[in-house]
């Protein structure tokens, strides 16, 4: 299974942040974190919004869900 950060490394190289993203982070895990309320911040290992937009965004894709699906249950968390 392809690690957060390979995604992101792959898919946006001219991003410097992505060099610090966690890397044994899964989307997987990412989803679940969402649900169990954790920071998500902490658990990618990069406090970074668009990072979290473009990491949202496939996840959806991955769960066949929509970015808002995602986005309104990260709203909930009470850490945001």
């Amino acid at each position: 299974m392809e690690t957060i950060k390979e995604y992101y490394t792959s898919t946006f190289p001219t991003d410097e942040l992505g060099a610090e993203l966690s890397d044994g982070a899964t989307f997987d895990t990412l989803f679940t974190i969402l649900f169990i309320r954790e920071d998500i911040y902490d658990y990618i290992g990069v406090f970074d919004t668009v990072i979290r937009e473009r990491l949202f965004q496939r996840l959806a894709i991955i769960k066949s869900i929509t970015y808002d699906d995602v986005y309104y249950q990260w709203l909930l968390d009470p850490i945001n």
